[in-house]
């Protein structure tokens, strides 16, 4: 009988890394993992509706309010955040890094922007004494560059 090759045990995949790292406990779908794998290779900070349709694209079955379910789900599990800017539709972001989004009022682009420095928004804002923050969700708002140099 000829020997069996050694399989190695399949690498983990992003999601189920972070699912650890946070000890978040969800059931991962199909659909949830491609929700998430599109999300995550996503710039743009997509709404439900851009997701659905980058995911139909990998996922023909998929329905919109399935994609609703998704989100609600690992957002709620903390795998992505939910991005509101004023009145429109909510966005999502897979970055769980410590940022803000910069919002370009010209042509609708939402940019993730990093603290240039240890940040402290205690610290920063003028608080009441002894707050403790324990997440903060900041939008700034102007014009980008490409629409600046127009």
């Amino acid at each position: 009988m000829p020997p069996t090759p050694n399989r190695q045990p399949a690498k983990p995949t992003g999601l189920e890394c972070r699912m650890a790292v946070l000890g978040a406990d969800v059931r991962l779908t199909p659909h949830r993992r491609e929700v998430f794998e599109v999300l995550q290779a996503s710039t743009d900070h997509p709404t439900a509706t851009d997701l659905f349709t980058r995911v139909k694209d990998r996922s023909p079955g998929i329905s919109l309010a399935t994609v609703y379910n998704c989100l609600e789900h690992l957002t709620g599990a903390g795998l992505i955040k939910q991005v509101h800017l004023e009145r429109g539709q909510s966005r999502y972001c897979a970055n769980l890094h410590e940022h803000v989004h910069f919002h370009c009022e010209t042509c609708g682009k939402v940019i993730d922007a990093h603290p240039a420095a240890d940040f402290d928004p205690a610290k920063f804002w003028n608080l009441p004494a002894g707050t403790r923050v324990s997440r903060m969700e900041l939008a700034i708002h102007g014009t980008c560059s490409a629409c600046a140099a127009r």
